[in-house]
This record gives structure tokens, C-alpha cells and sequence, in this order.
């Protein structure tokens, strides 16, 4: 067998598994579906319901103080509020984590200002994640006021337009 051929069967092989690897982190959530109601307990200590949002617009954001990719969105998450906070619309920021101070302090260096921060410390294993079969961050559900997810990770521009859409 020639070089050139040995080559080829491995860029076919890694482009195959390049593949696989995309649809496996590919978020499974999907524009339309209902949004999977869960119970938590948010940063300041109370217990949280998704359910409890009803009747808003939320943006679930999966991240984590460790991943370079959610920390580089964080200030346009800063920003997204700035701009919401008089519209009907609440981010849940759901921290895939092994280290609660690690956590806490990236909220507090990155400004995260809004209340709903649920701490997740098994990483993928957690519940909720497990529950939104979460496999890749940052990764983000925007659901309506009826609990149906209307966008998966859309930017911050995007968001904005479709709760204006809404009002």
C-alpha cells in the first residue's frame, strides 16, 4: 500500500469521526420543543423551578468558569441584560462545574449580575445537564413565556429580536 493511499484512508477516518463528533455535541433540545421543567438550588440558597418563570422569556445558558469559549460570552451575557431587564425576560445561568469556588468567583470577576445562578458540580453528569442532554458548552435554549423552546444558541441580537417580536 502507497503512502498517498495510507493517507487518504486516514483523512477519510478523521473526517468520519469529525462527524460523528459534531451530531454527538450537537445539542439534542430543537426549536419547538417543551422545555423540561427541573427544580434547583440557585446561588443565594432558594429553591428554583423553571416552572416557576412561566408567563416570561428565559435563556437557559449551559457554561462553565473553566471553558474559554462561555468565559469570552459572558460580557455579551452582561450586556443582554443590561438591555432586557425592563422586558419580560430572565437568564438561568446553569454552571457545569467541579469546583463551587471556582463558580462563584468567575460570576463575581465576569460580572454575572442577574440571581439565577444554579451550580451543576458533576459536570455532564449532572441533572439537569443529564436532563437537557447537554455534551458541549457554551450552549443556550431561549424559551417563550409558554415554555417552548424558540431558538438553540442564538446570539444576543437574536435573542433581543425575538422577545421584542413577542411584546
Amino acid at each position: 500500500m502507497t503512502l498517498s493511499k495510507i493517507l487518504n484512508i486516514v483523512l477519510i477516518l478523521l473526517s468520519i469521526g469529525m462527524i460523528i463528533n459534531y451530531f454527538y455535541r450537537k445539542p439534542v433540545q430543537k426549536k419547538g420543543d417543551t422545555a423540561s421543567d427541573f427544580e434547583a438550588v440557585l446561588i443565594s440558597g432558594e429553591k428554583f423551578k423553571l416552572s416557576d418563570l412561566k408567563g416570561k422569556f428565559v435563556l437557559l445558558d449551559f457554561w462553565g468558569s473553566w471553558c474559554g469559549p462561555c468565559r469570552r460570552e459572558n460580557p455579551n451575557l452582561v450586556e443582554l441584560y443590561q438591555k432586557t431587564r425592563q422586558l419580560n425576560f430572565e437568564i438561568v445561568s446553569i454552571g457545569i462545574e467541579t469546583s463551587e469556588s471556582s463558580w462563584k468567583n468567575a460570576i463575581e470577576k465576569d460580572h454575572l449580575n442577574w440571581p439565577l445562578h444554579i451550580g451543576q458540580f458533576d459536570r455532564f453528569s449532572s441533572p439537569i445537564v443529564q436532563l437537557f442532554k447537554i455534551k458541549q458548552i457554551p450552549t443556550k435554549l431561549l424559551i417563550d413565556p409558554n415554555g417552548t423552546i424558540i431558538s438553540v444558541n442564538p446570539d444576543m441580537d437574536t435573542v433581543i429580536e425575538l422577545i421584542k417580536d413577542h411584546h
